[in-house]
C-alpha cells in the first residue's frame, strides 16, 4: 500500500494552550469541498454530493472533536436551538470522529435535537484529512464550522484556533442564511 504524504500545518490550532498540528490542506472560502466519505448513524455513507443532495440544498457542517466533551455537546445544542434561523434549503450536520452509535446515543439523550444529522469520520478519516481539520497529535477533528453552497463550494469557514473554545454562532448562522 502506497503512503501518501499529507501536508502538515504545525501550530495551526491549540488545545488548552498547547500547539497542535493540522493534517491536510487549508480550506478557503470559494474552494470546492474536497472528496471524502462520512458515515451516518445507520452506517450509510455520505459524500459532498449527498450532503448537498446533488446541488438541491446547502449544508452547514458543525465540526467537533467529540460529542462526549462538554464544549462539543454545548456547541451542538446551541446550533440546534438556532436552526429555526436557518432557511429550509440548508441542512445541518454535526461531524466528528465519534462512532455513529455514540453520536446517535448523544442525539437521543438531548431534548429537542431532531434536525441535526450526525456524521462520523471514524472509518477512513478522509473528511479530516481532505479538509485539513485532522489534529495529528490527538487523532480527532479540530473545531470548525463550514457552510457549503448548493454548488459544493465553501461559502463560510471558521477554524476555531483554540479547540476548547466555541465558534462564532452569529457569523455561522448569518452565513447559512445568506447561502440560499
Amino acid at each position: 500500500m502506497a503512503t501518501q504524504l499529507l501536508q502538515e500545518r504545525p501550530g495551526a490550532v491549540t488545545f488548552k494552550g498547547s500547539p497542535k498540528t493540522l493534517v491536510g490542506p487549508e480550506l478557503h472560502v470559494g474552494d470546492p469541498l474536497p472528496e471524502f466519505t462520512l458515515v451516518g448513524t445507520k452506517l450509510d455513507e455520505h459524500t459532498p454530493r449527498t450532503l448537498t443532495d446533488n446541488g438541491k440544498r446547502a449544508a452547514l457542517l458543525i465540526v467537533v472533536p467529540s460529542l462526549d466533551t462538554s464544549v462539543c455537546s454545548l456547541e451542538s445544542n446551541k446550533f440546534n436551538a438556532r436552526l429555526e434561523e436557518v432557511p429550509e434549503g440548508v441542512w445541518a450536520y454535526v461531524v466528528s470522529r465519534d462512532l455513529p452509535f455514540a453520536m446517535q446515543r448523544w442525539k437521543h439523550a438531548q431534548e429537542g435535537v431532531k434536525l441535526l444529522q450526525m456524521l462520523s469520520d471514524y472509518k477512513d478519516h478522509s473528511f479530516g484529512r481532505s479538509t485539513g481539520l485532522e489534529i495529528k497529535e490527538l487523532g480527532l477533528l479540530a473545531r470548525a464550522v463550514l457552510v457549503v453552497g448548493r454548488d459544493g463550494r465553501v461559502r463560510y469557514e471558521e477554524l476555531v484556533t483554540e479547540v476548547a473554545s466555541e465558534p462564532n454562532y452569529d457569523e455561522a448562522i448569518a452565513a447559512a442564511r445568506s447561502v440560499v
